[in-house]
This record gives C-alpha cells, structure tokens and sequence, in this order.
C-alpha cells in the first residue's frame, strides 16, 4: 500500500513538472502599446460559442501584490477590449477569473501588469494601472473552458523567462524536504541567467534541483563569471566562498588567485581593498557573483576544482567546478561581448589611480601651509580649516591677475557652547601635518583637544579645487551642549550672490534661514560668492550617501547627518555679522557621553575653475541631435554632440559596441570639416 501511494506521489510530481514545462515563454517584437497595456501578456484560446471565458493562468509572477493590477483583455482578431473581467483568485502563482468573449471560439490576449507612465518619455514613472472591482455570480459555477498557449513579453529585453519565473509555494516545500539540507541550498548558475529574484526560487532551480557540479567553458583571456544562488532555509551569518586551483590532468592549474566572489572581496573606486559581509535571511536568495579573469597564457584543456561555500553558523558544501578552456584567444577579455557579464571585473578596476594633473589645471604645490592651484590658493590655520581662500581670476573671467580676491573675513572655525554657561569650550590647536603631496591631491591631518573633546581633523584637496573634510569628534566625557555650530565668515563683498538652502540663484538675501528637511528637499549645501570668487559648501556625516538625481531624488533622499542634522534641530543661518556675511551652520543642543562619536563632514568647492576660453566659445556651434551631416552642416553648426537612444549610440555604455557605426559617421563628419563629440 505505502509503495503503491509512494508511487502516485512520484507519477503526480512527475506530472506536475512536465506541465510546468508545458507553457512558453516567448519575446514578441514590440507589438503592442507597452504604456496601457504593460510588458506582459498571456495567449490563450477561448473554446466555448459565447457566454463568460474562465482563465485559469499558471502565470508565476514575481511581482508583488498582483491582485493590485488590473487585467486587461484584447480579442486578438478584432482588437476589441473585453469590458467586463471578473477576478476570482489573483496570486503570484496563478490568475483565475473570468470575462465575457464574444461569440464563437478565439484567441484573446490578457494583459496582467498593465501600467501608465504618468512621467516624461525621458523621465519616466511608471504606475501599474488598478483593477476594477466587478463581480459575477455565475463565474465561480463554471469550468475552466480556455487553454493558455504561451506568455509572451513585449521584447526580450522584457522578457522574464527563465530567471524571474517563480516556483511554487509547493515545489519549494517538496525541494526542501527532498534535499534535506538543514540550513541552505546551492544552486550553481551560468552567467547567461543572471541571478535577480531575491524573495523567490526560480522555477528553473526546481527542475534542475539543487547542484554539487558545476560546469562551463571559457576562452584564453577572457573575464569569465559564474554565479552561486544561495537559498537560505534559516538566516545565514557570513557567507564566504573559498576557491582551489583549478587543474588538468597534465598538471598545468589555473590559480586560486585569480578567482574571486564580487560580493564578498574587491576593490573599492579609489584602489583600496574592499571586504563585505554577505549576511542572508531565511527563505531569500542571494547571488554570489565568482570572477575569473582567465591568463591568455594557459594551456587549453579541461580544468577542474572547488567552490566551498563557507557560512559562520552551518556547515560549509562543496562544489565542483569543471571549466573548458578553448585553445581560442578573446578579443579584448570579451568585453565587446557584454552579455557574457565580461565587464563585471571592471567593478574592481585599478585603472587611473594615480593623481594626474589634466589640462588645463596645474600641479598642486605646498609652501608652509599654503596651497596653491589653478587661479587659486588656500591657506590653512592650525586647526586644520582654511584660514583664507583667494582666487585669482578677473571679472571678465577671460584671465588670471596679480591681486587676490578674498573669501573669507576670518578663518573658517567651529565652537561648541556648554550648555551649563553659554560659552565656548575652546580646543586647543594642535598645528598641522600633511600627509600627502601628490601632483593631483594633497591631505593632511590636525588634532584639536581640550579635557573634554578631541576633534581630529582630515582635510584632502583636489586639483580642480574640490575639498573635503572628515571631522570627527570623540567625548572624553560626558558633556551637554547648547550648539555645535560651524561658521564661515565671508568677505561682504565676496558673497554677492547665492544659490541652494532653497533659493534658485541671484542676489543673496539680507537673512536667509534654513532648516533640514531630507524627506522633502534634497537640499544639504550652498554656493555663495561673485563672477570671480566663490565657495559651494555640503554638509555631511560618515553616513552620507549620494542621492538620485534630483528628478529622482524622492526614491532614494539624502540620508540626515546624525551630527548636522540632530534629530531635524540642526539648520543654517545666513546674514551680515559684524564685518562679514557669516554663514552659521548649527545643530542645537545635544549631549554627548563618554566615548561617543560623531563626524561634522563637509565638503568645499572652491570656484571658478578656470578662465573662459572666448573665441573657443564662439568658433564651435553645437548640434545636439543624431542627424545627416549634411542637414547638420547646413545649419553652420561645427560639432555633432551624438546622444545616446541613436542608431550609432544606443546605450550609455562603454566601450561603444556600435563603434563601426560610429567610425563610418565621424569619418564623414571629419571629412566634411565637422568634429562629433559621443555622449
């Protein structure tokens, strides 16, 4: 008896597979308005003479919430919407409902993610369109009476299948129990299907099971890639990969040195070492990007060796790795082929590290505590801050003079007020120290203490004349304040105009007061000066992470600085103080016990940059769109600036892969006396 039902079991999981094969997915070529109708749609054939249709959709969507997404339904003969749709049973894994079909069989297509885009073509916001509540009382009496004949998507790039094709709640349970491993699951996977679901299994996974192999080829110099899908069964703490050599039978090997995980080592942008901890919860999927860059020099062959995936609360597993290396050289480490995620080690590039000078700044130099730098010089106090910033640019802008202008009436500073008096708590400088002189960047540090703080002080300035503090200040006891505040004290004279802390540009205000407000202004600095002399500032913490464009900024806003913004008690104060226009930056009271830290980071950006080049600016006429040279020369334009979204420049991407393209057309334009410039 139990062999007969273990028997059934197998033949209806057998089953049950072999119908989740049964439904296509395929890539349509743009054949329907994607905003009204969505990028997703289902085929099916309606049987019956007229009268309701019932669907019943096996549609594994990974989407949330689709039972917030209205459906839409088209004859695919006549074009014709279906007015009436009646939801039954609307889940990630399946859509069952019902519509009134027009007489005799058909064919309807049924949109299931419909959406608008209520934004620019440029700037795009997609919002899923929401169902209509309507009911039917006969639609749950009746049998399923349509056959679905495949999912398609609007394009490929669309498309969803296989990776974004989800299992079922009970292929899951059944994978689990099948394996019976305590803590995880591996699933080795090809670069050809990156890894992108993070709160479901794909279906994919479910018919090939979970693996201890796996294998690929690869070319000689090629940056190869493989992924690791790890699918947590409890919450997993530092999930590591350890590679081995990998060898042939002759033994020739391929260095563990040369394999890495993305998600776990690299480099960071400016060449330092990068390490992360992978932590995953229970029941999500994390992808564990491997890379390899392959030496042009290896012996082709097959070559074999390990993955262990290490995890600091269960047991490690193993994997075999098997790679086939062609005795075929890549061009250019595969790079021109970016769908074989060739351009994944570009992440850890080391390239244009050094601090090089560009056209047309100069070199940085250091005398005493002085900087100078194109048009411009710095000062610095003992404590770290600018105690005057100059530049020397004349009020046409179209040349550099002898006489300085000054920014600042006194040096930039910073006070902490004891709460308990309303004075000061002065530190005492400790002077200066550069750490660094390099053509390009030049850093140097400042220790400033008193029996109650310690505000050690990082400043690092850039050729272009962008600076940046790190400011950090350590309690050595307990201590209540009434404000932590940062001034810098402008020349009345060097400050004529503003923009930022809400205003658009033009004449500063006699007052200006602001305060932080990150959930609805993406607002953190300012810039303050003349034509000929002026300083940006940005106020930041350890924490800070830049923001989307500001079109986008609402989807990920500035985080507030724990220092600057305190809680939303923080905030900036412009206007004449005495013989300067002070801009007074404060947070309000705070407290501080022993031990505690907090970072005042701000960044400086000393402007102008350079002159202006006059005649540069009225020989070249710019053209800004893809179009004949000859239409473009015929408008005495003298520069094609070529967008992306144009035949010869389709992506923003780099290397161009429609380069052939674009030579034949700069060849031309040259040809013609015209430059073209790629955006």
């Amino acid at each position: 008896m139990k062999l007969r039902f273990f028997i059934t079991m197998l033949l209806l999981q057998a089953i049950g597979f072999a119908n989740a094969q049964t439904l296509k997915y395929t890539s349509a070529k743009d054949d329907w308005n994607a905003d009204s109708l969505g990028n997703q749609r289902a085929v099916i054939n309606f049987a019956g003479s007229s009268g309701l249709a019932k669907v019943s959709i096996d549609w594994r969507r990974s989407d949330p919430n689709p039972e917030l997404k209205a459906i839409i339904v088209h004859h695919a003969k006549t074009g014709r919407v279906m007015e009436n749709v009646y939801p039954l049973s609307i889940s990630k894994e399946r859509g069952v409902f019902c519509f009134e079909a027009e007489a005799g069989p058909g064919t309807y297509y049924i949109y299931y993610q419909p959406y608008k885009n209520e934004g620019r073509s440029n700037y795009p916001k997609g919002v899923y369109l929401k169902p209509k509540n309507t009911k039917n009382i006969e639609a749950d009496k009746i049998e399923v009476n349509t056959k679905v004949i495949e999912i398609q998507s609007i394009n490929s790039f669309n498309s969803v299948f296989p990776m974004e094709v989800i299992a079922t709640a009970g292929e899951v349970k059944n994978l689990k129990a099948k394996y019976a491993e305590p803590a995880y699951l591996v699933f080795p996977e090809s670069r050809n299907y990156p890894i992108i679901m993070q709160n479901d299994i794909p279906q994919r996974w479910i018919l090939k099971g979970a693996q201890k192999t796996f294998n690929d080829s690869a070319l000689r110099g090629e940056n190869f890639s493989f992924q690791l899908g790890i699918y947590a069964a409890k919450d997993l703490q530092n999930v590591n990969l350890k590679f081995s050599d990998l060898k042939d039978q002759s033994g020739h090997k391929i260095s563990s040195k040369l394999i890495s995980c993305l998600n776990t080592n690299g480099t960071t942008y400016d060449g330092n070492i990068l390490t992360k901890i992978v932590n995953v919860s229970a029941n999500k999927v994390q992808a564990l990007w491997c890379l390899l860059n392959v030496p042009t020099t290896v012996v082709a062959g097959k070559y074999s060796g390990t993955v262990t995936v290490e995890v600091a609360n269960a047991p490690a597993q193993k994997i075999r790795l098997t790679l086939t290396i062609s005795s075929k050289l890549s061009k250019e480490n595969g790079i021109n082929e970016p769908w074989k995620q060739t351009r994944l080690t570009w992440l850890n590039s080391t390239l244009a590290q050094k601090n090089t000078v560009i056209a047309p700044y100069t070199p940085l130099k250091v005398e005493g505590n002085t900087i100078s730098l194109l048009g411009r010089k710095i000062e610095l106090d003992k404590n770290g801050f600018p105690k005057q910033i100059q530049t020397f640019f004349s009020p046409e802008m179209t040349e550099y003079t002898s006489t300085p202008n000054n920014l600042l009436s006194e040096n930039i500073h910073f006070h902490f007020v004891k709460k308990a008096d309303g004075k000061n708590s002065i530190l005492k400088d400790g002077g200066v120290q550069f750490i660094k002189k390099e053509e390009g960047t030049v850093q140097w540090t400042a220790k400033n203490a008193n029996d109650s703080l310690v505000m050690d002080v990082t400043g690092t300035l850039e050729f272009d004349g962008f600076m940046v503090y790190t400011v950090k200040v350590t309690a050595l006891q307990a201590v209540d304040l009434k404000d932590v505040t940062m001034h810098i004290p402008f020349n009345k004279t060097a400050a004529t105009y503003m923009m930022g802390f809400g205003l658009k540009g033009g004449e500063r205000p006699e007052k200006v007061t602001w305060k932080w407000d990150v959930a609805n202004k993406n607002q953190d600095g300012a810039w303050l000066g003349n034509i000929n002399a002026g300083l940006q500032y940005s106020l930041r913490d350890e924490q800070y992470v830049r923001p989307l464009n500001t079109n986008f900024y609402l989807q990920k806003p500035l985080l507030l600085p724990k220092s600057w913004g305190n809680e939303n008690k923080g905030g900036v104060e412009i206007g004449i103080k005495g013989s300067s226009m002070l801009a007074n930056n404060y947070t309000g009271e705070r407290s501080m016990n022993k031990g505690d830290v907090l970072y005042y980071n701000f960044t400086l950006l000393i402007t102008p940059f350079h002159t202006i080049n006059t005649d540069f600016q009225w020989e070249n006429r710019f053209y800004h769109k893809y179009n004949a040279i000859d239409s473009i020369k015929a408008t005495g334009a003298t520069v094609v600036n070529i967008h992306h979204a144009t035949p010869i420049n389709p992506w923003i991407n780099y290397p161009f892969i429609e380069h052939a393209k674009m030579k034949t057309y700069i060849d031309e334009a040259h040809k013609k006396g015209l430059k073209v410039k790629i955006y």
